[in-house]
This record gives C-alpha cells, sequence and structure tokens, in this order.
C-alpha cells in the first residue's frame, strides 16, 4: 500500500456488504480509496492483518490481507476463524478470495484464472476449521462449496483481464494441500487422477467457515505453475514468482470489474446471502439441547449472529 494504515481512522460507522480477501499475488486494490484500518478482536482472536475499508464510487469494501501485511502467516497458521467471524461482524456478506494455484491441467495454462465449484480438503486437521464446538455443535451442509450467483458474476467479468491468450476457466476442483511444502510428484499425479484442476494451500478452512457464518464466498484461483506432474521441473518459489506479476496485474483487474458488478441494484440480494440466511443458525439450534450448551461457546455464536440466543 501506498498510504500509512496508522494514519487511517481506526473506526468505520457504517456496514461494509463486500469483502476481498487477497492471497499471494493480489496485496491491494488500486482505484479504491481507503477510509478506514479497523483492528478488531473476536472470540477467536484478531484477524490476519487490519481490516482495510476502501470507497469506490460511494461504496464501501473490506480489504484483509490473508497472509499477513508482509506475508508473515503460513498457511497453516493464517487465523481463518477471526478473519471470517470479523468480516461477518463488520456486515460483510459476501466474500470474493483471491489465492495464488498450481495447475493439476493442462489446459489451465500458468496466468489462466480459475472460478472453482467443488473442492478437496487435504488438509491434515491442524486448521482449526468450525465455529461450532466446545459445548455448541451445528452441522452445516457444504455440498457446493462457492457459490453459483457469485461465480456467475465473476465469469461475466473476464473480458476485464488482459493477455494474449489468458483465460477464465468456469468450473473446476481446488484440492487444499496442507503445505507450506509443495506437493510430490506421486502426489500430484493422484490429485489429478482424483479429477483435481488446481491446487493451492488456502481454500480451507476459509469456504467452511464463510458457510457457518452464511456468508457468500467465491474463490478466484490465479495459475502461477504447473504443479510438478507435469515435467521433471520441481515446482519452487522461483516459478511461482515468474508469473505472480501478471496475475496480479489481471486479478486488479478482474476484482474491480467484479466489484463494479455487484455494486448494482439488481446483485443487492446476491451481495446480502440471502440464499444463506438461517441455514447455519438452524443447524446449531436443533443440535445442542439446552441444557447441554456451554456459556463461553454461546458468546461466541453470539459474536457472529447477535441476538442468536434470543430469538
Amino acid at each position: 500500500m501506498t498510504f500509512d494504515i496508522l494514519s487511517l481512522p481506526s473506526h468505520f460507522d457504517r456496514p461494509v456488504h463486500i469483502a476481498v480477501i487477497g492471497g499471494t499475488g493480489l496485496s491491494n486494490l488500486p482505484g479504491y480509496h481507503p477510509v478506514a484500518a479497523l483492528q478488531p478482536t473476536t472470540p477467536w482472536g484478531a484477524p490476519s492483518s487490519p481490516i482495510l475499508i476502501l470507497e469506490h464510487r460511494g461504496v464501501a469494501v473490506a480489504f484483509l490481507a490473508r497472509h499477513g501485511l508482509f506475508h508473515q502467516h503460513a498457511p497453516h497458521e493464517v487465523p481463518a476463524r477471526a478473519n471470517i467471524a470479523a468480516l461477518r461482524a463488520l456486515g460483510v456478506r459476501t466474500v470474493i478470495a483471491f489465492s495464488a494455484v498450481g495447475s493439476l491441467q493442462e489446459e489451465i495454462k500458468p496466468m489462466d484464472f480459475v472460478v472453482p465449484d467443488q473442492v478437496i480438503d487435504r488438509t491434515k486437521g491442524v486448521r482449526p476449521f468450525t465455529f461450532f464446538e466446545g459445548g455448541v455443535v451445528g452441522h452445516v451442509g457444504f455440498a457446493d462449496p462457492f457459490d453459483a450467483g457469485l461465480a456467475a458474476v465473476v465469469q461475466r467479468c473476464a473480458a476485464a483481464m488482459k493477455g494474449d491468450g489468458v483465460t477464465l476457466h468456469a468450473g473446476g476442483t481446488v484440492v487444499c494441500m496442507e503445505g507450506p511444502q509443495f506437493s510430490t510428484r506421486a502426489e500430484s499425479n493422484m490429485y489429478r487422477a482424483w479429477g483435481g484442476s488446481v491446487i493451492n494451500m488456502s481454500a480451507l478452512p476459509e469456504a467452511k467457515l464463510a458457510r457457518e457464518a452464511e456468508l457468500a464466498y467465491q474463490m478466484i484461483c490465479m495459475a502461477t505453475d504447473y504443479d510438478c506432474w507435469h515435467s521433471t521441473e520441481d515446482v519452487d518459489v522461483a516459478m511461482v514468482l515468474k508469473y505472480m506479476a501478471a496475475n496480479s496485474e489481471n486479478a486488479k483487474h478482474l476484482v474491480g470489474a467484479v466489484l463494479d458488478e455487484l455494486c448494482k441494484n439488481e446483485n443487492s440480494e446476491l451481495v446480502q446471502a440471502k440464499q444463506w440466511e438461517g441455514s447455519a443458525q438452524g443447524a446449531v439450534k436443533f443440535m445442542t439441547k439446552p441444557a447441554g450448551r456451554d456459556p463461553e461457546a454461546m458468546k461466541r455464536i453470539e459474536y457472529l449472529f447477535p441476538g442468536f440466543w434470543n430469538e
């Protein structure tokens, strides 16, 4: 960022309905005017970075750096629960998340983008992955982990990307591995056999937590390499960084077009995530009976859904 975060106001008194989570390759949103830098504390701790409130054409958008302002959080260290809870508490109901990925299929070239519709979880349980535990149980549906309405908006904005042959692929399966090491060649070929399209270390538990928080969530994947299945050339940081600059510029073009589209009146219900309202809350209330509910766990749920236990 070209401004001093510490110089920005630490409060913002209007709801913010749209958030962008930036991963490797998207560290800022050019063209958006910074108006605040919030540093909330949630029952699950502090988010990865200050949440920047940016304005564009009169619309406020939250921006959160998944790995921290200086990329100091490894994938398994990202405080995903705090990130999602803090955004929810701000009023966010729609999240567009960016992630650098490796390609598992020949047709997905480095510099291409993918709007996935499925995910395979290969994390090891090291990462805290639910809000509903410790005395309050809830089971939410996760058959379709991303939001089809948001995916359609992103796909309509594909023309915003620049570069010969750069393609936005509609649909596909993200394999989310633990990391921080890259795959072995045997693993990479196994994921291809499973039907994986791309591989990253960031889709989960972020997407699961967004669903529990009743947020509309869509990841946009930016291919930086072919993973190690493609040849005998090992994937390393140098290979990833080779394509990062071009991906970063296209990410900025794409996210700008997507945000402009989401700010239109006809997309207001989509942005408010009306389709997910009540989905997680109902799951919680029907599971743990009042006598078994832990008071501290109840307070945590109240942070996500104010007035939840009074309904």
